[in-house]
């Protein structure tokens, strides 16, 4: 049964768009949704510290508001999955946006990457201007799941599936890979103590995580106690 759902009372689109993606973990159980449909437990294994309960009521909820759908998924998964609606799915600039802004968050702390996390945040950070005459493939193993990363044109394009030939590939945990990618470590140190598999022109990886910058952080304000 879908929960009753809080109104702001306010005629503003913004105050509705709260009200439709608001509540705690809606914005992540359209992440874990963004790269394609899902069954329940792993959507739930994306989101480890969610309940099943509380996820029920989140699908529920965005069930509800058209932006998402359940089906019965064909043989051989012969499972129910969820998925995002056409709608749902333009909701991906915005999260890119949100993601683009919080990055610079002072307050921001490292923490856990689903492998849905790591992929759109590639999606998110990719600097064009940084790939100017730049062709290159890499391929990605995340907890099982391949993805393969081209850039090409000034462009980036990251398909689900080990499709074509890649100048350099890592296999393993998302987190291991992100800091690859955004923490600057060594992807032949972490591969030597056993953390990743890597095979291609391990030197290619660097032009491809220059491509990511992040940027500098917001200034941190103190807040004014008042006496």
């Amino acid at each position: 049964m879908t929960s009753r759902k809080r109104s702001y009372d306010d005629g503003c689109a913004n105050a509705h768009a709260l009200e439709l993606i608001g509540e705690r973990w809606a914005l992540l159980v359209i992440r874990e949704l963004m790269l394609g449909p899902k069954r329940f437990k792993d959507i739930q294994s994306g989101l480890p510290g969610i309940s099943p309960n509380v996820l029920s009521q989140r699908l529920d909820e965005l069930e509800a508001a058209s932006i998402v759908l359940r089906r019965q998924a064909p043989p051989p998964v012969s499972a129910r999955v969820y998925e995002l609606t056409p709608w749902g799915y333009e909701l991906e600039p915005i999260m890119q946006a949100i993601g683009r802004w919080a990055v610079r968050s002072p307050t921001k702390t490292l923490g856990p990457l689903s492998v849905n996390s790591l992929i759109l945040s590639l999606r998110t950070m990719f600097d064009a201007s940084k790939a100017q005459g730049l062709e290159l493939a890499v391929g990605l193993e995340l907890n099982g799941q391949s993805f393969r990363a081209v850039i090409a044109d000034g462009a980036l394009t990251v398909t689900a599936g080990a499709q074509g030939a890649c100048d350099v590939s890592m296999s393993g945990d998302s987190n291991v890979i992100a800091a690859i990618i955004y923490g600057g470590q060594d992807a032949q140190t972490r591969a030597a103590s056993g953390a990743l598999r890597l095979t291609g022109d391990a030197r290619r990886l660097k032009r491809f995580a220059a491509c990511f910058p992040l940027p500098a952080p917001a200034a941190r304000t103190q807040a004014l106690s008042i006496s």
